[in-house]
């Protein structure tokens, strides 16, 4: 029996493509598009669905509805007839699953507005599909003449959902019931469909022309004149498979730029000047959550800084004193000496 996801070899018919359409994501800001419609070929689209594998022994669960003040329910409203107009939602009623939606405040005033899928993560098992190692990645990327840093457009909900899963992760608001037809990115496994479909998309490339992290992708050149057909190629893949990219976040035909949040050129990598300053910037830690922060920061630069531990011991003392006063003297000079050490060439 033919298997009917799979195209045989004797149709002489190629995948069929439904053509894209050019759809405004914002209607007060009309230069906002996206190409929305199928992304794949039949049976690339039906191998790339993202679905849920949810345990049958967890019972469905349902969140109580949360109460938002008018301006966070404008803000939802807004974004719930964003998603309408692209055809990345669609309307339910009388689910099983529902979740709630949470808004949380980005940079520059903006809002993000996206929902909680704690219960229906807890009832889907964990796929385990590796992603790749930064720290890998990262460490040999020195003596490319030439890189172009690419990122794919809303890249997740460019990965359609099994729609026997699409009402699973349904969403209530003011105005109704919502589920997602494709992939939304609040979901557990969310990077380990993405990151499978990527690297079969960029097999020939990886390791060689291209390094891809989820949705962050980096091509890159030894030899200047080679970089416009390591481009070529990558265009012509992403061309097949129908991704989009995000001019605002590409830099073409460089020879430095942030990947992985750090600085990649031709020697290697470099410290994100934005995390130093975010150290360098931060006020004296008061209370112990504080200097957790702190640590964290220092940690996103560690592999920068020689006797990390060393440095860094007034900091995990003070952590472990659990004690009101947390910041002394000798916090204070171990933050100075740790500043003018990330500041001095």
């Amino acid at each position: 029996m033919e298997d009917p996801l799979i195209e045989q070899e004797d149709d002489p018919k190629p995948p069929t493509i439904e053509p894209l359409r050019e759809e405004i994501l914002d209607p007060s800001d009309p230069d906002r598009k996206a190409l929305v419609g199928s992304l794949l070929s039949n049976a690339e689209r039906e191998l790339s669905r993202h679905r849920l594998n949810v345990d049958p022994n967890h019972p469905p669960h349902q969140q109580r509805q949360r109460r938002f003040v008018p301006e966070r329910n404008q803000i939802i409203s807004d974004e719930v007839d964003r998603l309408l107009e692209v055809r990345f939602i669609r309307n339910v009623w009388f689910r099983t699953w529902i979740s709630n939606v949470v808004v949380m405040a980005k940079k520059k005033g903006k809002w993000l507005v996206c929902v909680d899928y704690i219960n229906l993560n807890k009832a889907c098992p964990k796929d385990c599909y590796p992603l790749p190692k930064i720290d890998q990645m990262v460490d040999s990327r020195g003596g490319y003449e030439l890189l172009t840093f690419l990122n794919a457009y809303s890249g997740y909900n460019q990965i359609p959902m099994a729609i026997e899963d699409q009402e699973k992760t349904t969403f209530i608001t003011e105005h109704g019931l919502y589920c997602y037809m494709v992939m939304p990115f609040d979901l557990k496994n969310a990077s380990s469909t993405y990151q499978p479909l990527v690297n079969q998309m960029f097999k020939d490339q990886l390791g060689k022309t291209m390094e891809v992290y989820i949705d962050d992708m980096v091509v890159k050149s030894a030899v200047k004149t080679q970089h416009l057909s390591h481009i070529q190629e990558t265009f012509d893949v992403l061309r097949r498979y129908r991704m989009r990219l995000n001019p605002t976040k590409c830099a073409f035909g460089v020879s430095y730029g942030p990947f992985l949040g750090h600085i990649m050129n031709r020697q290697g990598i470099e410290p994100n000047p934005e995390k130093v300053e975010a150290l360098w910037n931060m006020p004296s830690p008061k209370t112990p959550r504080e200097m957790q922060v702190l640590t964290g920061r220092i940690a996103a630069l560690s592999r920068f800084i020689s006797r990390l531990f060393d440095r860094c011991k007034p900091f995990f003392r003070a952590i472990q004193n659990r004690k009101d006063e947390v910041w002394g003297p000798e916090q204070v000079e171990a933050f100075d000496q740790l500043k003018r050490y990330l500041t001095s060439p």
